[in-house]
């Protein structure tokens, strides 16, 4: 039995998970309308990329896996652990290709090594990587280790990345409260040809100030300056706080100074810790392994569009029902129960 799916009301994220979910699962699925919502529909680069991979280790029969593409059947067969080799072609985003394949590879009880060439660590729209590494993988518990070699930015990425995996092991996720923040720390990023003008420390000077006057807390960052193949710069700023990790990132632009890009991320955290026990990005990232667990439950800064279609393919793979208090827009809780 196939399971079908209508992606006009959703993204990218809607993809990664059915297919993560279905390599897992073993349960074949057939998506249309992909990416519906967005201005230009069908698959891109990186959902491509993330595709392959993902039945690359399962063995999968996939039909419409080409550009553009709003249909899509992914048929999985039995997943075998080995070491994948990832090839983007693009500047397409490291951190969301890592998100699919990491989901889908999630019951492994195997490490595996995934070997990354091309693509993006900092992207607009995407996690960058170093925010699975410091705020993603260790709300969920996860060991996995990412080592990145060389970084990417928009349009020519080539960036290196090495992923050591452990198994995961599942485990009930409760983050209701934050609770007091103990210490803020951040990588600030930015290709060598923007040392002489001091982007990465502008950036961290920018968010430390607005820390300081908002929360009294000082930021304590990592500069980093990089030969890259496209220049750029990010910047992610992450809270430890008593209970969990709250993120918040930005990435530099043309015409937007480092002092904005600071600011910018400084505010994005500021905002999420002030409303939700995880970010707004986490939120929709953590509802399969909160399902995966059979139990658990996060308060979110608000209730996405990335959070409502996620729960809907979800429930559609695996035994569980999520219970969503709060309106579309607003902070709410989210938990998952048995089925």
């Amino acid at each position: 039995m196939m399971i079908e799916l209508d992606g006009s009301e959703a993204g990218g994220q809607f993809v990664r998970t059915a297919v993560a979910l279905s390599a897992m699962t073993g349960k074949a699925v057939k998506i249309i309308n992909i990416r519906g919502a967005r201005p230009q529909p069908g698959l891109k680069t990186q959902h491509i990329e993330g595709i392959y991979s993902i039945g690359e280790l399962c063995d999968a029969k996939i039909m419409g896996l080409e550009l553009g593409s709003q249909t899509l059947e992914f048929v999985p067969g039995k997943i075998e652990p080995h070491d994948l080799k990832i090839r983007i072609s693009t500047a397409g985003s490291i951190g969301l290709v890592l998100q699919a394949v990491m989901l889908a590879i999630a019951k492994l009880e195997k490490p595996i090594t995934i070997d990354i060439k091309g693509g993006g660590t900092w992207g607009k729209w995407a996690p960058p990587v170093e925010y699975l590494k410091n705020v993603f993988f260790p709300l969920v518990g996860e060991k996995t280790t990412i080592d990145v070699k060389k970084e990417g930015f928009y349009p020519k990425g080539g960036a290196e990345v090495v992923v050591e995996t452990v198994p995961w092991k599942p485990r009930k996720i409760e983050l209701l409260e934050a609770g007091p923040v103990e210490k803020i720390l951040g990588v600030s990023c930015a290709s060598l040809p923007l040392a002489r003008a001091k982007v990465a420390e502008r950036q961290v000077d920018a968010a430390g100030m607005i820390l300081r006057q908002k929360l009294g807390k000082t930021l304590d960052a990592e500069i980093k300056y990089k030969p890259t193949d496209s220049t750029g710069s990010g910047i992610l700023i992450y809270a430890k706080t008593k209970h969990s990790i709250v993120g918040g990132d930005c990435i530099g632009e043309l015409r937007k100074s480092a002092e904005e890009v600071g600011k910018e991320a400084a505010k994005n955290l500021i905002i999420d810790l002030a409303q939700g026990a995880v970010d707004r990005h986490a939120a929709d990232m953590l509802l399969p392994y909160l399902a995966l667990a059979g139990n658990g439950s996060i308060r979110t800064p608000e209730i996405t569009n990335h959070i409502t279609t996620n729960i809907s393919v979800i429930e559609k793979f695996l035994p569980v029902r999520f219970v969503v208090d709060g309106e579309k827009g607003k902070p709410g809780l989210i938990e998952v129960v048995n089925a």
